[in-house]
């Protein structure tokens, strides 16, 4: 028995068809996953049908509100808390939505990176000056 494996690189309306055609086809929800990148976010949505695994990335920018899939998978929404607290994606209609109390953190969005503005690059030969 060999496991499948797939990633593939979607925009937002065709992860939204994706997942809820996989919903509807008896496909589970294994995970969501986001990473943070300077500007914009990678975000993974992951289905499992026996040892078929299928992941499907969108990468959004840090002001792009996407939609919750909570709604046909009601265990995305501690996923979706969780990626909106740690890293400011922006998800709207999570349900329920915990409003950035899911975790105890001292700092709002810890891995959320955001656009550096006006960075200087110093060569090492500048720094001896």
């Amino acid at each position: 028995m060999r496991e499948q494996y797939t990633l593939e690189t979607v925009d937002l309306p065709t992860l939204y068809n994706i997942v809820l055609e996989k919903q509807r086809a008896g496909y589970r929800l294994a995970q969501i996953c986001a990473t943070a990148f300077e500007g914009y976010n990678e975000v993974i949505y992951s289905v499992v049908d026996g040892y078929k695994f299928e992941n499907y990335k969108i990468i959004v920018p840090i002001d792009t509100e996407i939609n919750t899939i909570s709604d046909f998978y009601p265990s995305a929404m501690l996923y979706e808390n969780e990626m909106k607290e740690l890293f400011g994606v922006k998800i709207k209609s999570i349900n329920p939505d915990y409003n950035d109390k899911l975790y105890r953190i001292a700092v709002k969005t810890p891995f959320k990176k955001e656009v550096k503005d006006a960075v200087k690059v110093v060569k090492k030969e500048e720094e001896a000056e």
